[in-house]
Formats: structure tokens, sequence, C-alpha cells
């Protein structure tokens, strides 16, 4: 695939208003959310609940996207469909989560990087095939007593980037995603310094393993507060920081920026995507990879009533789809 083809699909995956729904939870995390909600973790309840919130009336009006599970990606409605073609059909483009998740980083106590890379050329061929368009790789970096360090930064920004190197030659738009954890009792200045040495070891890693940024989307964590903080910024300290962090770091070759909610509310990721909005015009897109903040209420009223509630549960995503899309713009309200 040419560059000029991940292009058109990066643009695509950022389009005014639209942004992506991550709904790749491994089995073991949505056992979890299953679990919190008195749903046995099945596989006939996980495909049922992946066509409730994929079939959604109008879901693509908000919704350029969907980052699916190696589970999913294979899976059919009841009536037969690939969840692909379902997707395809009505414009929304299929992603997939591909790494391993983290594991501990040798030498480095309480430090993580993530696996994933041995066989992962093989995988995204095949997953090509199934029909995917993009791709997902998260890294995660805690911040705590000496943490993270710069090994640990380093050595998961390289494995983003070989990932991302990797998707290209297959012909998926790789989505990049260094997450910088909410956990903790750090201030906002320490995650901004945390967060900008992230994204600078993650651009240089990009470049030096010959990246294309045109067809390559980030997918970042914002500028907050740990959430035991003592002192906790406010939605315009939280956008201020957040934008002046990407300014200060991501090429404007970029052709979008999707953040991810990372355990906030849904209403708090949805007021701070829209806050850093209000602030642009900004050099690239700035839109929503959400998952609890976009699942978690239509979760708990499919899980009371699986077949009574399957469309006030749809209505419940759309909703949320509206709202993110509306904030992806600047113009969300509380009322809206």
């Amino acid at each position: 695939m040419s560059i000029e083809q991940l292009e058109s699909i990066a643009q695509a995956m950022v389009a005014p208003g639209k942004g992506i729904i991550a709904i790749d939870e491994s089995n073991n995390t949505i056992k979890k959310r299953f679990d919190a909600v008195g749903v046995e973790n099945s596989e006939e309840h996980r495909r049922a609940y992946r066509e409730m919130l994929l079939t959604t009336p109008g879901l693509n009006e908000h919704i350029s996207g969907a980052i699916l599970y190696d589970e999913t990606i294979r899976q059919s409605t009841k009536a037969g469909v690939p969840f692909t073609k379902i997707m395809l059909d009505n414009g929304i483009l299929p992603g997939i989560k591909v790494d391993k998740g983290p594991h501990p980083l040798a030498g480095f106590p309480g430090e993580v990087v993530t696996e994933g890379l041995d066989g992962l050329r093989e995988r995204l061929n095949e997953y090509a095939r199934l029909g995917a368009r993009f791709a997902k790789w998260r890294a995660v970096i805690a911040i705590g007593e000496d943490m993270p360090s710069s090994t640990c930064i380093d050595a998961n920004c390289h494995a983003l980037a070989r990932y991302a190197a990797l998707c290209q030659e297959a012909g998926l738009v790789p989505m990049v995603e260094p997450e910088v954890l909410m956990d903790g009792d750090h201030d906002i200045d320490l995650c901004y310094d945390v967060t900008e040495a992230t994204l600078r070891s993650l651009f240089a890693s990009l470049y030096e393993q010959g990246v294309m940024l045109e067809g390559t989307i980030l997918k970042a964590s914002m500028v907050l507060s740990g959430k035991d903080c003592a002192e906790q910024a406010d939605i315009e300290e939280v956008a201020e920081a957040t934008i002046r962090c990407l300014k200060t770091t991501v090429p404007a070759a970029l052709p979008g920026i999707v953040f991810l909610s990372g355990g906030q509310s849904d209403e708090m990721a949805t007021a701070h995507l829209n806050a850093m909005n209000q602030m642009g015009p900004h050099p690239w897109p700035l839109s929503f990879s959400y998952g609890r903040a976009m699942q978690q209420a239509a979760l708990k009223l499919w899980a009371k009533d699986m077949a009574g509630n399957f469309a006030a549960a749809q209505n419940t995503v759309a909703q949320r789809a509206k709202e993110n899309g509306l904030a992806a713009l600047g113009q969300w309200s509380r009322a809206a």
C-alpha cells in the first residue's frame, strides 16, 4: 500500500467530528468488566455485547473506526455477517490491537515493557486479509519513586516504532499509544515532564525506524494530575498543559491525535477534549479513542436485560458517540 493510501486512511480516522471506539479488551480484561455487572464471560456473551456496540444505528455519524481484539475480528453477527463487513459497509474502519501486553522490564523493578514483536509481521498480514485497516500498540509508562527511567521510556518507544514500521509494511496505519498512567499522587507538572520526555523519545524512534508520520496516528494520554494527588488540576489547566506539551513534541506532519480516557469519568474525558478543541485551531485534529468512557453506561444497561435493553443500550452508545463527536469539534456542552 502506498503512503498516499495510508495517509487517506489516517485522515479518515480523524475526520471532523468523528473518533474511534476502543473495544479491544482482552478476554481477561472484559471478564473484569462483565464480573462487575454480573455477566458470565462466555464467548457468546462477548460476541453479543460487541454486536450490540458495532450495530448501533447511526454509529458512523460520529465513529470513524473501532479497535477490535483478536477474537472479535474473527466473529460475526448472530445472522452470520462478519463484524468487519458490517463495519466497512457502514463506513467504519476496522482496527486491531496487536501487542501482547506489558511485561516486567528486566533490571528495572516496577517498570514494564510491552511485548509482541515476535511473529508480528505474519499476524499483521493476516489481520489485513481479515479486513483490518489500522492497528494499535499500547506502551505503559508509570510515574512513581525514581520512575519512569529513561531506559523504560526508550525501550517502549523503540518497540512502538518497530511495530509501526511493520504495520506500514503490511499496509496498515499504526496507532502508537504511549500511555502515561494516572495512577499515583504526582501533580500535573510531573505528568507534563514525563509525557514530554516520552513523546520526544517516541518521535525520535519513529524517525530512526523510517516510519512515515503522514500514515501514523498518535493515541495520547492527557496531561493530568495523578488520581491520588491532593490538588487536582481543573479542566482548563489540563487542556492548556496537554496542548502545550503536544505542540512542543509532536510534528505537524502527523494526520491527527486521538486521546485515551485512561480512567477518567465519561463526562470528564469529554469535557477535557472539548476544552482543548475550543483552544484551537491546532496543527492536527484532536479527537478521541475511548474505551470505558464510550461503553460503561451501555454495558450496565445491556447487562440488566441483554435482549430487552438491546436498543436502549445502543441509544446510550450513540449518545456518547455524539457527545464526543461534538467535543472533537469544540461544540459540546453539558446540555448537549
